[in-house]
């Protein structure tokens, strides 16, 4: 057996001392007590082996001092007029968001000690052209270069295991891009938005896919791993249970075959030429963000067997006018319904015991039950529903949440049941026809500006069970 040498030895100890502090973020005690300036107003770490923070007003061309090894989260976040930037090849961190917002930066060279590229370390770096990701970077982060809308090209090194969330959303000038042979995953919606990228390889590596990694992005796609099906522009998983990505942006009709069991988070995410889409009984779940954007989907039924209506799911269906919610449904997401101006009228089933936030906000046409089972309706549910005229609240509802019922112009009569305690910040707030109100002695807090701009309101009393009345109640 081979023992190390002394000097191995001292080495392999400095190395391990150094990687214990390998964190990105610059704490208050290193930025208001330790921090040492240099000339050009930029502040590093004490023992000079972190850049904390860049001023926003540096300009033109800046070179990092040998010796660093972390640059920090958001260190030159919003230095609009930084036009280049050298690296030493002591670095081996990019923190998050680094550079972000770093419009006029058009040169950067990544040395080949950095082994990490943090969340959004790029992102919206308008004048970034072209960038080489050296070898030793083994994952890249989320929105890492989203928005670069410059950037032409990009040579991502075989070291690569992982690609971020959005990592290249936004890169409309993005000519050409190789998926290297390592790379074992990639997130949702990666080249969303890559307009003049004309062709992607999957290769044979990848095992893990987030989500739709392509929303708006229509060039040639060959898939060559063993884990996915392409077939007639639709990419399933390995035992086509579940779509990922629904390709055919012309399309106008599409059944969803009944093998399908799992419609995935952006599956059909602008796809604004379908008008018409038939979702199988076999389909038990729809994921985030769905349809969101399918401009001209008019009607749709959900099947029995779904049991959650995910986030965003229908966001921004101005065409849909008529949605059935099967008994089954337990939960309707975040901003499920949000922006579907057309949708008319909606039966929420008695199975349903919550409506997430901003549900059916800016449902402008929107007439609607809640059936007995919902206890909890979050905030900005129903605001700017301009055609509510009426609302019967179930007496299993507990909390209307902040803005539940903001601005719901037409609003003139509303019933609180019993079982409400809390009713929250301008949860009727500019509700202008609401004319009459019973709060339920059951109430115990009425939130700031809950009723605020409430003109048609004469008369209202409050229970002697209100404990806290917030700020500009009335």
């Amino acid at each position: 057996m081979q023992y190390p040498t002394i000097s191995e030895y001292v080495k392999a100890s400095q190395d391990a001392s150094d990687n214990l502090d390998m964190s990105t973020e610059a704490t208050n005690a290193e930025l208001l007590k330790e921090a040492i300036t240099d000339e050009f107003g930029v502040e590093y770490s004490k023992d000079g082996r972190k850049l904390l923070k860049a001023p926003q007003k540096l300009d033109g061309t800046y070179s990092i001092k040998e010796g660093v090894r972390i640059i920090c989260n958001n260190a030159f976040s919003g230095c609009f007029s930084l036009k280049s930037l050298v690296i030493p090849d002591s670095v081996t961190r990019i923190g998050d968001s680094a550079f972000f917002f770093c419009e006029f930066l058009r040169s950067v060279v990544i040395p080949d000690s950095v082994t990490n590229i943090g969340d959004g370390a790029f992102g919206y770096c308008y004048s970034l052209t072209s960038i080489a990701i050296p070898s030793s970077v083994t994952s890249i982060g989320d929105w890492a270069f989203s928005g670069c809308h410059s950037l032409t090209d990009i040579a991502i090194p075989d070291s690569v295991t992982s690609i971020g969330d959005n990592t290249f959303m936004g890169c409309t000038s993005l000519s050409s891009l190789v998926i290297p042979s390592c790379v074992t995953s990639i997130g949702d919606s990666t080249f969303m938005g890559c307009t003049s990228l004309s062709s992607l390889v999957i290769p044979e590596s990848v095992v893990s896919i987030k989500g739709n990694l392509f929303c708006g992005w229509y060039g040639e796609l060959k898939c060559l791993s063993p884990n996915f099906i392409f077939e007639d522009g639709v990419l399933f998983d390995k035992d086509k249970s579940t779509i990922i990505s629904f390709r055919d942006k012309d399309i106008t009709s599409y059944v969803i075959p009944d093998y399908v069991t799992s419609i995935g988070a952006r599956a059909f995410n602008g796809c604004s030429s379908l008008t018409d889409i038939a979702i199988p009984d076999s389909v038990t779940s729809i994921g985030d963000n769905t349809f969101m954007g399918c401009t001209s989907l008019s009607s749709l039924v959900i099947p029995s067997g779904v049991t959650s209506i995910g986030n965003r799911s229908f966001y921004g269906c101005t065409s849909l006018s008529s949605v059935v919610i099967p008994d089954g449904v337990t939960s309707i997401g975040e901003g499920a319904f949000l922006w579907c101006s057309s949708l008319s009228e909606i039966v929420i089933p008695s199975s349903v015991t919550s409506i997430g936030h901003s549900a059916f906000y800016k449902c402008d046409s929107l007439r609607v039950v809640i059936s007995d089972g919902v206890t909890s309706i979050w905030d900005s549910a129903f605001g700017g529903c301009d055609s509510l005229s009426e609302i019967v609240i179930p007496s299993s509802v507990t909390s209307i949440g902040n803005r539940a019922f903001f601005c719901c112009d037409s609003l003139s009569e509303i019933v609180i049941p019993s079982s409400v305690t809390s009713i929250g910040d301008s949860a009727f707030g500019g509700c202008v026809s609401l004319s009459e109100i019973v709060i339920p002695s059951s109430v115990t807090s009425i939130g700031d500006h809950a009723f605020g701009g409430c003109r048609s309101l004469s008369e209202i009393v409050i229970p002697s069970s209100v404990t806290s009345i917030g700020k500009g109640a009335f």
